[in-house]
């Protein structure tokens, strides 16, 4: 078997590793990059989580902000970034008390923010979300 090295071209790697694990030829894999690509899985899975809920946010933000503006395509967004939020959830498990940790609310609720200027232009959000997790995920709920 060829060996490719990791910094190369990480796809063949990724191959070969997984061909030398197969082959049970462990003492032939690369421990130190494996053990990054599965750390770099877990931070996948945290930055998807952390993207669908800032995009969420921004669009209730939106929502509550530019009632004049609001229209079946934010609603579609709001619904789908719920749906795959949940869905996320369901496959990631471990991922579900970051929801509630208070730093990561804070910097999701930034990310939102900061989304929501972008987008809109306005300024004057609230500091803090002012919505509970169970509402922001409810599928009913649309801030007034």
């Amino acid at each position: 078997m060829t060996t490719t090295r990791y910094d190369d071209d990480v796809a063949a790697w990724a191959s070969e590793q997984a061909a030398l694990i197969r082959a049970g030829r462990l003492d032939q894999l690369d421990l130190e990059h494996i053990a990054e690509e599965i750390e770099d899985v877990g931070n996948s899975e945290r930055r998807e989580l952390a993207s669908r809920m800032a995009l969420l946010l921004a669009h209730l933000l939106k929502w509550k902000y530019q009632p004049e503006r609001q229209s079946n395509s934010w609603r579609r967004t709001i619904k789908e970034q719920r749906r795959a939020l949940g869905f996320h959830l369901t496959q990631v498990p471990s991922l579900k008390p970051t929801l509630s940790n208070p730093d990561w609310q804070d910097a999701i609720w930034a990310d939102a923010i900061t989304k929501a200027i972008d987008e809109t232009g306005m300024g004057g959000f609230p500091e803090h979300c002012p919505w509970h997790i169970d509402q922001i995920l409810a599928d009913d709920f649309l801030p007034e």
